[in-house]
């Protein structure tokens, strides 16, 4: 008698499974059904016998649009006016890649600065140097 471990998969604290299924298998999630947010899968797996095993995964649904924030950070102790831009922005039909809106402009990191005026420096040395030799 060949009988195959039974799996069953439950999201969150449901108590229907989403889907039951013979082992081995492959599953499809849909996380379209899902809210956007914190999740947790718990897989029961039964065995022949009546055994049962237990694994539970936690993940996160962001089908949503992606917002970024610049200007502020979570917990932070602010004052006074902050500056604070939105971008928010969806993964549209995911066929073609959409360019406007899908990336958020930040301003130029510091390092990058210290950089181009290590740099500046650098060639304006070798420059004078050069023209004292001729």
């Amino acid at each position: 008698m060949n009988e195959k471990s039974k799996i069953y998969i439950f999201i969150d604290d449901e108590t229907t499974a989403i889907a039951e299924m013979h082992a081995p298998t492959a599953f499809d999630l849909d996380t379209r059904k899902l809210v956007d947010g914190q999740h947790i899968m718990k897989i029961v797996s039964q065995d022949p016998n009546g055994t049962e095993g237990l694994r539970i995964i936690p993940f996160e649904v962001r089908n949503g649009p992606a917002i970024d924030i610049s200007g502020i950070k979570e917990g932070a102790i602010i004052d006074g006016i902050i500056p604070i831009m939105i971008n928010a922005y969806g993964k549209g039909n995911q066929q073609s890649f959409l360019i406007e809106g899908s990336e958020t402009p930040q301003s130029i990191p510091w390092w990058i600065w210290i950089l181009i005026i290590s740099f500046i420096g650098w060639a304006l040395y070798y420059l004078i140097r050069y023209l004292e030799l001729t």
